[in-house]
């Protein structure tokens, strides 16, 4: 499994509240069939397909143009391990064997 972080900042809004348009991008993850869980600082996805992940990266970015920002800033971190299966849970429980 490959898990990946995506961030997007909207520039030239008419509002320094960006919920919006990360709800619709959280919502572009999800209509892709990821289970995206959002974080304060990002929003956390996992997939099987590095096409999918980048699929979704450009969706995501696209989706705030659409809702009229004019410029936007989009940052991936993509974590591939192919020795072997991880997952967002397994990494968590790596560091906070307690935590469920």
């Amino acid at each position: 499994m490959i898990i990946a972080e995506i961030t997007v900042i909207p520039i030239g809004t008419k509002t320094p509240s960006v919920s919006k348009y990360v709800a619709k991008a959280v919502d572009e993850l999800k209509k892709l069939g990821l289970k995206p869980e959002l974080t304060a600082m990002g929003t956390i996805f996992e997939a099987e397909d590095i096409s999918l992940i980048l699929k979704a990266f450009e969706s995501v970015h696209e989706s705030v143009f659409e809702q009229g920002a004019e410029r936007v800033v989009t940052t991936l971190k993509i974590d591939e391990r192919r020795d072997k299966e991880g997952s967002i849970k397994q990494k968590v429980r790596s560091v906070y064997p307690r935590l469920e």
